[in-house]
């Protein structure tokens, strides 16, 4: 299983989605979509990527760690 680090390659704003999307065995772009998505839902979908963006580390502050 892979870390949930935010990679420093492929991502677009702040790398959320790659990283779920990496964690999950998809690809950045249907995560992508499925975040759009489910922005047209009610719900706190910007504010958990907001708080995922501040808490997920960046993948250079993950290795370093090990």
């Amino acid at each position: 299983m892979t870390a949930l680090t935010r990679p420093t390659n492929g991502r677009m704003i702040g790398g959320v989605c790659a990283a779920l999307a990496r964690r999950f065995g998809t690809s950045a772009t249907t995560m992508r979509v499925i975040f759009a998505v489910s922005c047209l839902l009610p719900g706190p979908q910007f504010l958990l990527y907001l708080a995922l963006w501040m808490l997920l580390p960046g993948e250079k502050a993950s290795r370093e760690a090990w």
